[in-house]
């Protein structure tokens, strides 16, 4: 599994409520992408730093969400440009199953 954290310094702060209301606005966005089975969208406290944390199987199909059309569209919906950072996930502690899972 890849875990992609993106993450986007705003030029202002939003609330709460409106990184909730821009987040759904573009939620479907990431529905159906294959190799994509999970988004969190994460907002910084302080407001200032929004992003999201993407599940995919694989780096090849991670590697095809972020492309400059995906760049230009946060340019042009956030007013900045994203971060992207990939991350190898050797060992996941599911305390829901109640199991320690390994690649």
């Amino acid at each position: 599994m890849i875990i992609v954290f993106t993450t986007f310094t705003l030029p202002k702060p939003i609330t709460l409520e409106e990184a909730r209301s821009i987040f759904l606005s573009t939620a479907p966005k990431y529905r159906g992408v294959p190799g994509l089975f999970r988004k969190h969208h994460v907002l910084s406290q302080d407001g200032v730093t929004v992003g999201g944390i993407y599940f995919w199987n694989s780096r090849r199909e991670a590697e095809s969400m972020y492309t400059e059309s995906w760049r230009s569209f946060v340019r042009e919906k956030y007013g900045t440009d994203p971060t992207v950072t990939y991350f190898e996930n050797p060992v996941v502690v599911d305390n829901v199953a109640q199991q320690v899972l390994t690649e």
